[in-house]
């Protein structure tokens, strides 16, 4: 595909001034819902095929998020599109201020294969809720997913409003090389870097959401039962590959035999014999799959451990006497293996943990509101849960993104919105009183203005 004509197509169309109306958009983010609720079996069959979700995990964390997102957009542009009126400072008596809204243009918007419904389609409805055009670039990862994407948008859209563009690496290459007004990109840091190098070379203005080693804090006076379940379902979902998934365990070395055998015992409540459990995903291809067994190898192994090759399938797996030096501490894990280290003091785990690169997540377990306010203050990372794991990320009443190297940029709900708008600040000066003290010459001014300012 000759990517440029397709540009310049979209470039036209934008011109045009139909995406920035209310209606126009609204009637679209409606035509989104409908269709998803129509095909939702599509969907469904999709995503057992590429990562053998189930059906209830597959709606819970992607149509379902995805349709709440659309009911909240719906509800509120009106109120996000409106230009909002700020106080004007007294020196520029009379005039009224405003920040008006207003689309970039054309977005690009690169998905990962880990939830390829949910994290093509939020950011889409965010960039069509805002005004704008799209180009969406689906993950060759996720081909089942990845073909529905492409049904309803052709299904939807004009490809003048709206196209997708099929393909891998070079595709992906061949698309940064164009100049886009927004990227917005979901994926490895690696790929992120590249993407943010190539948007330099047009000012393109970014979103990175990105990953890390999001780490699961359990202090001594948490409730380890409570927590034991809550990490292992965080943990498991999609079979670890979420970018927020609790990425290694520092739990006080009173509590780790405790922690451990609770947790063991969630893995078999949840999922008894995972590998023969239809709802138990799959790891997404055979690369990740030796990759993840290469972490596991001659590691100490406290619970799982067995992998099934033919369906690219791993037990859920503790594991013990690990160190900062060890391989599975070297990268992002992006699978159901959990490693279990230990600390005797808060003050230790904030030192640990702002030692290394600014994580995505992070979730801490305790009974102690001064700790738990500790740890708010002093370690940053882009958003977590106190007594739970990943379910912030479910909510349109938050933004959802990372910091430093787990990524820049937010979305959901507002912040959607907000990411692919242009807030424009405007003042509209009176054009019958004009207040002559900024005008050369400036004589004795100097002290009016220090009593106004």
């Amino acid at each position: 595909m000759k990517y440029k004509e397709l540009i310049l197509k979209q470039r036209a169309f934008y011109k045009t001034g139909q995406t920035k109306k209310l209606a126009f958009r609204k009637e679209k983010m409606q035509m989104m819902y409908r269709w998803i609720c129509e095909n939702e079996k599509l969907i469904l069959t999709a995503l057992h095929r590429d990562l053998n979700k189930s059906p209830f995990e597959a709606y819970a964390t992607e149509i379902g998020i995805v349709k709440e997102e659309i009911k909240y957009a719906l509800k509120h542009l009106d109120q996000w599109a409106k230009p909002k009126y700020v106080p004007t400072p007294l020196t520029q008596f009379p005039s009224r201020s405003f920040i008006y809204p207003e689309p970039y243009g054309l977005v690009l918007i690169m998905s990962p294969w880990n939830y390829p419904f949910q994290l093509t389609i939020a950011p889409l409805l965010g960039a069509l809720c805002a005004g704008n055009c799209a180009i969406v670039k689906p993950s060759a990862y996720s081909p089942g997913t990845s073909k529905v994407v492409i049904k309803m948008i052709k299904d939807l859209f004009p490809e003048k409003y709206v196209a997708v563009v099929e393909g891998g690496r070079e595709e992906n290459k061949a698309l940064l090389n164009e100049h886009f007004d927004y990227i917005f990109f979901t994926g490895n840091v690696q790929v992120g870097k590249f993407v943010m190098e190539k948007a330099a070379a047009h000012l393109t203005p970014v979103s990175l959401e990105l990953g890390g080693k999001s780490p699961c804090i359990v202090d001594e006076t948490a409730d380890i039962k409570l927590a034991a379940k809550r990490i292992i379902w965080g943990k498991l979902l999609n079979a670890g590959q979420t970018c927020v998934a609790p990425d290694y365990i520092l739990v006080h070395k009173s509590m780790k035999d405790k922690l451990v055998k609770y947790m063991a015992k969630m893995i078999d409540k949840m999922y008894g014999q995972p590998c023969n459990n239809p709802a138990y995903p799959k790891i997404v291809n055979e690369k990740h799959f030796k990759r993840l067994c290469k972490l596991m190898k001659e590691e100490h192994v406290l619970k799982g451990g067995a992998v099934r090759s033919a369906t690219l399938q791993i037990e859920p797996t503790i594991l013990d006497r690990i160190t900062w030096e060890s391989p599975v501490m070297q990268e992002e894990i992006f699978g159901p293996i959990l490693p279990v280290m230990t600390f005797c003091d808060i003050r230790e785990v904030i030192e640990m943990v702002n030692a290394r690169p600014k994580p995505l997540a992070l979730y801490y377990f305790t009974g102690s509101k001064m700790r738990e306010a500790k740890i708010l203050r002093n370690i940053s990372y882009g958003g977590g849960c106190i007594n739970d794991t990943v379910i912030h990320v479910g909510t349109t009443n938050m933004p959802f993104g990372g910091v430093g190297s787990s990524g820049m940029g937010a979305y959901h709900g507002k912040a959607s919105f907000d990411t692919f708008t242009h807030h424009k600040s405007i003042m509209k000066k009176s054009r019958y009183v004009d207040i002559p003290i900024r005008y050369a010459p400036f004589g004795k001014k100097l002290k009016i203005l220090k009593m106004i300012q």
